[in-house]
């Protein structure tokens, strides 16, 4: 199966032009073969608001108007797309991201890990369970950028049965580490397919890095960009790779599975609730 993402610049609060590339890439992809393609976080609607007043004017329902464009695209061209946009649920609020195909959304997921960054100082928490979501044989886990700096969000959606983690993101600077080592890492501890798909360009004072990439369930990079071009990478992967938990080095010498190896009984103090508060809440 090839997978694509679409690293691209976005423009804030022009939410039609963004479709409207985001479309454009969609099709691109599809000609190449591309049997699901990845968009940046808040791709639909730019990321770097000042207000939560001013999140309210672009942040549509799930399904809304953007979910259903971006369906319709599918269903003519074919193949699903996993993009970022802001949800609007009656007065709340949330950074989302959405994965749709011909038939319509298949799943949505809110960021539950929320950095004090853009539209994340003023959205809701996640509300939600990680879940999985399938893309014709493809089992899906959506993230969203400051969620891969928390093992736990690809680690319960490897639990339920992932073979790919897709990570919309918008990385700024002082994520390049995120971008070079952490998604390699994701992929390799949970033994899965991992496509981190970020932005480039300027918005509000902020400058976005690229560097999005796509790891195999060894860890191994499959393909990446390494700058801050607009760019489409494309990667095979084989969803059975990442079913296949146990791997053999040396037989009946060196064998590791890095989920029956776990031992969950001892990892209590992950889940006790802390008294830490995030800056500006």
């Amino acid at each position: 199966m090839l997978i694509a993402g679409a690293q691209m610049d976005i423009q804030i609060g022009q939410v039609e032009r963004n479709l409207d590339a985001m479309i454009e890439r969609l099709a691109i992809a599809r000609r190449a073969g591309a049997a699901l393609t990845i968009f940046p976080e808040c791709a639909a609607t730019g990321y770097c608001f000042s207000s939560l007043e001013e999140i309210r004017r672009f942040a549509e329902p799930i399904p809304g108007p953007i979910t259903q464009r971006m369906s319709a695209a599918c269903h003519e061209l074919g193949g699903y797309a996993v993009f970022g946009m802001l949800e609007a649920d009656g007065a709340r609020t949330f950074n989302a991201a959405v994965m749709v195909g011909p038939e319509g959304v298949l799943g949505s997921y809110r960021k539950v890990h929320l950095p004090f960054l853009g539209a994340d100082q003023f959205v809701d928490y996640g509300d939600r369970p990680f879940a999985v979501q399938s893309a014709g044989e493809l089992r899906v886990g959506l993230n969203i950028c400051y969620d891969s700096a928390f093992p736990e969000s690809s680690r319960a959606l490897t639990i339920q049965g992932a073979d790919l983690v897709a990570l919309p993101t918008n990385w700024p600077p002082g994520a390049e580490c995120v971008a070079a080592h952490v998604i390699n890492t994701r992929a390799m501890e949970n033994a899965i397919y991992y496509a981190a798909v970020n932005r480039i360009g300027h918005e509000r004072g902020f400058d976005f890095i690229g560097g999005s990439r796509i790891c195999g369930p060894s860890g191994e990079t499959l393909t990446t960009a390494d700058h801050r071009d607009e760019v489409i990478l494309y990667a095979e992967i084989d969803p059975a790779k990442a079913r296949e938990k146990r791997v053999t080095r040396i037989p009946g010498k060196h064998v590791i599975d890095r989920l029956a190896d776990r031992r969950p009984e001892l990892y209590g103090d992950l889940v006790k609730p802390h008294s830490l508060k995030r800056p500006g809440r």
